[in-house]
């Protein structure tokens, strides 16, 4: 028996593998750890609707996005995310509030026997925990994030009202693929037979594998982009929607800043539409869902900005297309001089990452406190070669109170190139 949370997360973290930590090791490549933990808990994932989410980029945007929305028209909703950036109970929520300390001790050692007998990954018990916390408190409806690709994932034993596939970039090629359409074939893998599928942005290189997967799965397929327009004014933090190039929605006052959110905010729309027969939306409620979204579902890390005078900009894109949007509104910005508090983990190409960095900047390369972080003066070595100067400073914190000694009040500091590092942010 475990006698506290925090022992429950011991356990956890100690006894399964975890994907985040330790990486490819823990990819389990098949669903039958999950349906067996499933079945033991009664299949509670058959016992409310959902919504399921794919994408290399944009799915954990796309899915706050969605559960605020559907949160602000009064469904009782829930919300399965991952990783967490700064406690475990962030990956489970019903409107907002995340799953208790004592529910997460409660199940572990409800479960604690099977565990023990068929050694599920950590992924793998996550699932199962946020599916048997939806089912109990009995949600009109939940968000489901895939965790990594969508055909294997251990998400993919629902069957949604809707499956949304928000992106298509390179990302974890090892278990992937190495093509494009290998990813995209992955994903494709959630959509289920007569179960209509957003895809958020038409993308001509793989947009076939999509159609020609939802022809043979008999869904009808959406791509929001065709329909759904947004512009952004950052001057003034509101975007304007339009639908089939009349306005929609004007003047929301939208929190997420990312410009990569043009992108993310017609597949959640679209998904809105699809669902209006089970979960009918009113203009004014997808309003407020979206200029909610952050109060809503306390999303973290998605071009957040932590401090004015100066500017500190934090954001966890992570690989080729998400940082590359990521610097392209970097450099737009207005600042005297740039300061970039940068670290990455070991399995991504950081070569392909550091190309894409720009070099009038002053660099502090950290590293998260994690077995996957690439060790901070590896990663400046390996910068200087494509010309980003700066030091090395292991912890995250640390890089920040220096690079803020060093700065003025007109300058800009940007803290990212992994989630790991976002999340160790003492003010996030």
């Amino acid at each position: 028996m475990i006698l506290s949370y925090q022992d429950a997360l011991k356990y956890l973290y100690d006894n399964l593998p975890m994907f985040q930590r330790v990486g490819s090791v823990a990819f389990k490549k098949d669903l039958t750890n999950t349906l067996k933990l499933c079945k033991a808990l009664g299949d509670p994932q058959h016992k409310f609707k959902s919504i399921h989410i794919a994408g290399t980029n944009g799915k954990g945007s796309a899915s706050h996005i969605l559960a605020s929305v559907l949160q602000a028209s009064g469904y009782k909703t829930g919300l399965y995310t991952s990783p967490h950036l700064k406690e475990f109970t962030e990956r489970i929520k019903i409107n907002g509030k995340e799953v208790s300390p004592q529910f997460v001790l409660e199940f572990v050692n409800r479960i604690k026997p099977l565990i023990e007998e068929i050694r599920p990954s950590f992924f793998e018990i996550t699932v199962a925990m946020a599916f048997d916390y939806f089912a109990l408190n009995k949600v009109d409806i939940a968000v489901v994030e895939v965790g990594l690709g969508g055909r294997l994932d251990s998400t993919n034993v629902i069957t949604p009202l809707v499956s949304v596939i928000t992106n298509i970039s390179w990302d974890h090629k090892e278990l992937l693929g190495n093509s494009l359409t290998e990813i995209a074939s992955e994903k494709a893998g959630i959509i289920k037979e007569r179960v209509p599928v957003v895809i958020s942005e038409r993308q001509q290189e793989v947009q076939e594998v999509f159609i020609n997967k939802a022809k043979l799965e008999e869904a009808e397929i959406f791509f929001a982009s065709d329909e759904y327009a947004v512009d952004i004014k950052p001057e003034v933090h509101e975007i304007n929607i339009f639908k089939e190039k009349i306005i929609f929605l004007k003047d929301v006052k939208f929190p997420l800043r990312g410009y990569y959110q043009k992108k993310n905010v017609p597949g959640v729309l679209k998904t809105v539409d699809l669902l209006h027969a089970h979960f009918p939306v009113s203009a004014s409620q997808l309003k407020k869902g979206l200029e909610q979204v952050v109060t809503n579902t306390n999303l973290k890390g998605r071009w957040q900005i932590i401090k004015l005078n100066p500017t500190v900009v934090c954001d966890t894109a992570h690989n080729f297309s998400g940082i590359q949007e990521v610097m392209q509104q970097l450099l737009s910005m207005p600042f005297n001089n740039l300061h970039i508090i940068w670290g990455m983990v070991k399995d991504k190409d950081i070569n392909q990452i550091l190309v894409l960095l720009p070099k009038h900047a002053t660099y502090y390369f950290c590293q998260a406190k994690i077995p996957r972080a690439l060790d901070a003066h590896l990663l400046r070595e390996q910068a200087e070669k494509y010309g980003l100067h700066g030091i090395a400073i292991q912890d995250v914190n640390e890089a920040k109170k220096t690079a803020l000694t060093k700065a003025l009040k007109d300058d800009l500091i940007f803290i990212g190139g992994s989630t790991f590092v976002v999340a160790e942010i003492a003010e996030l």
